[in-house]
């Protein structure tokens, strides 16, 4: 009998996490966020921009400042993110749970739009979009051969 996977429980980005996330989009694994909008209903969006920011954060690059999810968050920061693939010899999937933010500082929207795959960055070559930071509580899932049950 195999030992069970070990599980990670501290939050904290592994190098392999975030590479799997900075590579979501070119590995063809576009990620999802789900957030809930100003009538309370949950929506679900892909985003191609999805990438690690930190070993606790998350961010995106929202080409439409006028998008719904930029107001749903701000009136609701409570949002998850999916990422997973599911091959016949391997699989890994992670469930991100944060809080996001508008970052409008300069710094971190040059930061943000230039990790952005360069297909994202193409859509918005005058940089009118936002940068959207996720402050993560916690990780879920299976990934890298260990169980995560990732808390803040």
């Amino acid at each position: 009998m195999s030992a069970p996977p070990p599980v990670l429980t501290k939050l904290e980005l592994t190098d392999d996490m975030k590479h799997a996330v900075n590579a979501a989009f070119e590995m063809r694994r576009p990620m999802v966020i789900a957030y809930v909008d100003e009538n309370g209903a949950p929506q679900l969006s892909y985003r191609g921009s999805t990438q690690a920011f930190s070993d606790t954060q998350l961010a995106i690059w929202v080409r439409n400042p006028q998008g719904r999810i930029l107001e749903s968050i701000e009136a609701q920061p409570a949002v998850a993110l999916l990422y997973g693939y599911f091959e016949p010899n391997d699989r890994g999937f992670m469930i991100f749970r944060g809080r996001a933010r508008i970052d409008g500082s300069e710094a971190v929207r040059k930061r943000v739009y230039e990790q952005a795959h360069e297909f994202e960055r193409n859509q918005d070559p005058e940089r009118r979009g936002v940068a959207v930071v996720i402050d993560l509580d916690s990780v879920d899932g299976f990934f890298g051969g260990a169980r995560l049950e990732m808390r803040r």
